[in-house]
């Protein structure tokens, strides 16, 4: 029986293609995977499975980076084609997205589940089920129904860069541990990665005069 190790990986970042949503928020899937192939010795992107796809390792484990080139709403097919042409199975797949429900900078790992109104969840879960492992990066949430549209397409904001470039940096950093099947300590890690610094100690005062 073949180690989980032994078996490719595939992550796999949503957002939309074109110059004009780099910066959306529904985009930071697609910026997740740049930075990720930025920190570890990937190939360059081909044009394959109608989407971008890097193949490389981390610490280890073959691994395929995929952006999708079909548009959010059909993600699944682009991920759904890698998948199967590889007969990966569904805990091998990672997908990174934007989410509403999380306060921007905010991050959690899932297993399975329903979509939560993401259509690029939706197209992949259509295409493969739902039993795939999703990371959750919170964009926060504009407030009603009807700002969520121009909110996702739209950019993150100079203050959103504040913790936006930390988390990404800290996801790429962390990412052996999802790897290696260990989506707990992949959290724990980040938030190391992300703790503010520890004021220094206080030393007795030198006396005066």
């Amino acid at each position: 029986m073949a180690r989980e190790a032994d078996t490719p990986l595939l992550i796999a970042g949503l957002g939309n293609p074109g110059n004009e949503y780099a910066r959306n928020r529904h985009n930071v899937g697609f910026m997740a995977i740049d930075h990720i192939h930025a920190r570890y010795r990937f190939g360059p992107f081909k044009t394959r499975f109608r989407g971008d796809v890097a193949e490389g390792s981390i610490d280890g484990r073959k691994t395929f980076l995929l952006k999708p080139m079909t548009f959010m709403n059909e993600s699944g097919i682009a991920v759904g084609a890698l998948a199967k042409f590889y007969k990966l199975p569904l805990n091998a797949i990672i997908v990174i997205h934007d989410d509403l429900d999380l306060v921007g900078g905010k991050l959690r790992v899932k297993t399975g589940g329903g979509d939560g109104g993401h259509n690029g969840l939706r197209s992949i879960t259509s295409a493969l089920g739902p039993d795939y492992r999703r990371l959750r990066v919170g964009i926060g949430h504009p407030g009603t129904k009807e700002r969520v549209y121009g909110y996702v397409l739209g950019n993150f904001t100079r203050a959103d860069e504040d913790w936006l470039e930390p988390l990404l940096a800290a996801i790429s950093d962390a990412l052996p541990r999802m790897a290696a099947d260990d989506d707990a300590g992949f959290m724990n890690k980040v938030a190391v990665l992300l703790a503010p610094p520890k004021p220094a100690a206080s030393g007795p005062l030198a006396p005066k005069g």
